[in-house]
């Protein structure tokens, strides 16, 4: 077992890698009642062209499938797994994003039974045709409720127009049409290519005993079966730097136009401090550009071009990245005026200060060191940053030696020529 102590946070993380591979992180936290656990694969939306466990050439699954296995593995012969978490008074969850499927439950009592149905329900796979083909009305009926809704349809819209190649573009869950194709061969063969212990990482934060734990996860380990770990091998095409459709625009069921500016990384290849420097470097450069104290969020609000709806994030994971901003407003022409103004000024006239980048710095260390209060952002955020070769921890001393170069650096891997696309939604009665 190791001990990783962060003197500046004032935290100790324990970690061991077991036998089977399996990465077991533990972080204790002093006079907190729940406890949040989470037991996460690196398997996500993404991966859907890859060698299976003991094959040698290269498949390709239908799209959402990772999504629709997470469902799945709730469902067993004896029952509801989500019964069992309530019986014991605990709370149980599970998503599937771009590179990972995470399952978890958080707790105040009962932790070491709820441990071992989490554990137990995630390694013991249960999928017959019959309940795989059950299950596709019941995701059909969820991928036709997100088609209805707007902000869902204007974000993964600005996705697919950025990338033209890569599976970033997929909606998570696939569309009605790619989740018929799925079978219960094909949920076992990624489960047992993706789901192997080696591939996955369990992390427990809040009221636990860290020692215990381990022991406790050890054991559990020792008494299953599996076969010997070997390295997922993942296949993804080759992405152009421009974005793959300048604009799209859709009608729907809205009160107002909604407008979304959608940027591309172009250089992605890189894990470790490499790419939490570069995605901090992202998010200050565009809190200085469109948080609250810009001139720009001054001006767009004075002027009545945003509102409260008004949004601006940056993701970045080896192999792809991308920024989205934007807006419901009555006004999107002026506002994607305003939007790319702000960006060909900051690229042609670099300007960001010492200043501007400490005043940022210090609020950024802050929420952070807020959201520790939190198990479930410290839960979630670990697995993110663990599956890239990075520390959750690292955060503060690296926001502390961020430089303007680095930031300049960043932003002109995210704003260039071609790279950009625009995503409008009008009113349906504004359709022509």
């Amino acid at each position: 077992m190791n001990k990783i102590h962060f003197d500046q946070l004032q935290e100790t993380l324990y970690h061991k890698k077991l036998d089977n591979g399996l990465n077991v992180y533990v972080l204790p936290k002093k006079g907190f009642s729940k406890t949040y656990v989470t037991f996460t694969t690196k398997y996500g939306s993404v991966d859907r062209t890859f060698i299976p466990r003991g094959g040698n050439e290269l498949v390709t699954v239908p799209d959402g499938i990772a999504h629709f296995l997470e469902h799945k593995m709730f469902e067993k012969e004896d029952g509801d797994v989500f019964q069992q978490f309530s019986e014991n008074a605990a709370a149980a969850n599970a998503f599937t994003s771009f590179t990972r499927t995470s399952y978890l439950f958080s707790s105040t009592s009962e932790l070491y039974e709820n441990t071992k149905t989490l554990l137990d329900f995630v390694q013991q796979p249960y999928f017959t045709e019959k309940t795989v083909e059950k299950e596709k009305g019941i995701i059909a009926q969820e991928i036709t409720m997100y088609d209805d809704q707007a902000d869902w349809r204007q974000y993964f819209g600005t996705i697919e127009n950025l990338f033209e190649n890569h599976p970033v573009r997929i909606d998570i869950a696939g569309t009605v049409e790619t989740i018929q194709d799925i079978t219960a061969e094909h949920l076992y063969e990624c489960y047992e290519t993706f789901y192997h212990p080696s591939n996955m990482v369990f992390f427990a934060v809040g009221n636990v005993d860290p020692e215990e734990m381990l022991r406790f996860v050890e054991q559990d380990q020792q008494e299953k079966t599996f076969e010997a770990p070997e390295p997922v091998v993942r296949n993804f095409p080759d992405e152009p730097d421009y974005a793959a459709k300048k604009r799209d625009e859709l009608y729907m069921d809205v009160s107002k136009p909604k407008l979304m500016v959608g940027t591309k990384c172009r250089n992605t290849d890189m894990s470790g401090k490499e790419m939490l420097s570069r995605e901090l470097a992202s998010d200050v450069t565009l809190d200085i550009l469109f948080g609250r104290s810009s001139e720009f969020f001054t001006q767009a609000y004075n002027d009545g071009l945003i509102d409260e709806s008004f949004s601006y994030e940056f993701n970045l994971e080896n192999g792809f990245g991308f920024a989205a901003i934007g807006s419901d407003t009555e006004k999107p022409e002026e506002l994607e005026k305003l939007i790319k103004s702000v960006l060909d000024n900051a690229k042609n006239n670099w300007s960001i200060s010492d200043d501007q980048l400490e005043r940022i710095r210090k609020k950024r260390i802050g929420l952070f060191m807020r959201a520790l209060n939190s198990p479930e952002y410290i839960a979630n955020q670990f697995t993110h940053y663990n599956f890239n070769d990075m520390n959750l921890f690292d955060v503060v001393p690296v926001l502390e030696g961020l430089t303007t170069d680095q930031l300049k650096a960043a932003f002109d891997d995210l704003y260039y020529e071609d790279g950009q696309t625009i995503m409008t939604i009008y009113p349906s009665e504004q359709a022509k």
